[in-house]
């Protein structure tokens, strides 16, 4: 697939004329890796804003209207919904990654988990349909939605591996992997995001639903109990939103992976320049990261065609420090006040923007960050569980007719 705004776009027109009930009908039906699918297959672009949510909705609606389009809205609120509940708990991705590490040491100590889990990524667990995901992810960076479900459930409940290194899995190899769709959504069929809510691979719905390709019959645990922790994740009372807006007349622009149409900003102030922040690339030669790659470049090339400005990566990935030390003298090299990039959600964007945020208030720039007018609208209502804030989707999709197509407004903070 090409990571490229141009294919995101080729692949939305192809898919709305089969947006509506189409989708809604077959959408959970996984008919294998070289068969043609119901679902859209746009969240790589989606994720990295190469299409937007906003854009999406837009044309599905404009064929479908909003009953016939209403699930496919609902999947893509999904993304919104899962980023919003976790900028309003980022503890929990905080303990994720603490978790994440201990579990990493204890691989290296404790050989019958060690050996489980190789087992497991290396499509050796002897359960067909787990091996075919495992191998079908690693060479793909892909996997359908209900596969997705099936195969986090089997990880959890029937190879007894802990579900964070799973997560770890998946972050490492989905080419639309994001921080907060992907660690909530493992903590989801764990049990943990609604506690005693889980979900559970059953073979009979993965007969059905993968069209007889396989049948598990009496490889699975169909009758495990949910998982639970100690400290349930508690919602604080007010997202972290910087409120920042562009006070100077030159900027440069820095992009990131979590948003790639920095054409589409509305920035009072001449840009002078435009970096990048390299992608992380826990695998440098996973799909995942071959895509994020490919997707900066071509977000740097637009940017600089739309702003007349010089544009390339600033350094090369590596240890983040140099990163920062390049990010940082590229700042200075510009001599302006003010640096400009995307709002970053939770997530290891987020904490190396932290970073450099720091570094460049010590040498005298502020790093400011603008946050997309869906996001500013979506956030606030993830609060509990998805069915809450599923009521308030009428509304969000209703304020597209209030936003600029694409344009990021200044960020202001949101209350519940």
């Amino acid at each position: 697939m090409a990571a490229t705004r141009t294919a995101g776009l080729a692949r939305l027109a192809d898919f709305v004329p089969r947006a509506g009930i189409d989708y809604a009908r077959d959408r959970n039906v996984d008919g294998g890796r070289h068969q043609a699918s119901a679902v859209s297959g746009l969240s790589p672009w989606i994720r990295r804003r190469l299409v937007t949510e906003a854009e999406a909705i837009r044309a599905v609606l404009a064929r479908h209207g909003t009953a016939r389009a209403e699930k496919f809205i609902e999947e893509v609120c999904w993304r919104s919904y899962w980023k919003g509940w976790l900028e309003l708990r980022p503890a929990v991705y905080v303990r994720f990654e603490r978790e994440l590490k201990d579990l990493e040491r204890r691989l290296a100590q404790e050989r019958e988990l060690a050996g489980g889990y190789q087992r497991a990524v290396e499509a050796r667990s002897g359960i067909a349909c787990f091996d075919s995901w495992t191998t079908e992810l690693i060479e793909t960076g892909w996997l359908h939605n209900h596969a997705r479900m099936w195969f986090a459930s089997i990880w959890i409940f029937t190879l007894r591996l802990p579900w964070q290194l799973g997560a770890a899995f998946f972050y490492d190899h989905l080419v639309d992997a994001d921080p907060a769709s992907n660690t909530l959504s493992w903590r989801w069929v764990a049990g943990l995001h609604t506690p005693g809510k889980h979900y559970l691979a059953r073979a009979d719905n993965i007969r059905k639903y993968t069209q007889g390709r396989f049948d598990p019959a009496g490889q699975l645990a169909e009758d495990a109990p949910a998982l639970t922790e100690a400290a349930p994740a508690v919602a604080i009372t007010r997202p972290g939103f910087p409120p920042d807006a562009v006070s100077a007349a030159r900027v440069g622009l820095l992009l990131t992976e979590e948003d790639l149409q920095a054409e589409t900003w509305d920035l009072p102030a001449h840009v002078v320049g435009i970096g990048a922040l390299p992608v992380d690339q826990p695998s440098p030669s996973a799909p995942r990261s071959r895509f994020a790659t490919r997707a900066l470049a071509d977000g740097l090339e637009r940017a600089g065609a739309h702003f007349a400005a010089p544009a390339g990566a600033t350094c090369a990935s590596g240890a983040t420090a140099t990163q920062t030390d390049h990010l940082v003298a590229w700042a200075l090299s510009l001599a302006v006040p003010e640096i400009v990039t995307a709002y970053a959600p939770v997530g290891p964007t987020a904490y190396r923007l932290a970073v450099l945020d720091l570094r460049l208030r010590a040498a005298g720039i502020r790093l400011v960050r603008l946050q997309r007018a869906w996001d500013r609208h979506a956030w606030p209502h993830a609060h509990a569980g998805f069915f809450r804030f599923k009521q308030a989707i009428p509304a969000l999709v209703a304020s597209l007719e209030d936003q600029a197509p694409q344009i990021l407004g200044s960020t202001s903070n949101c209350t519940q």
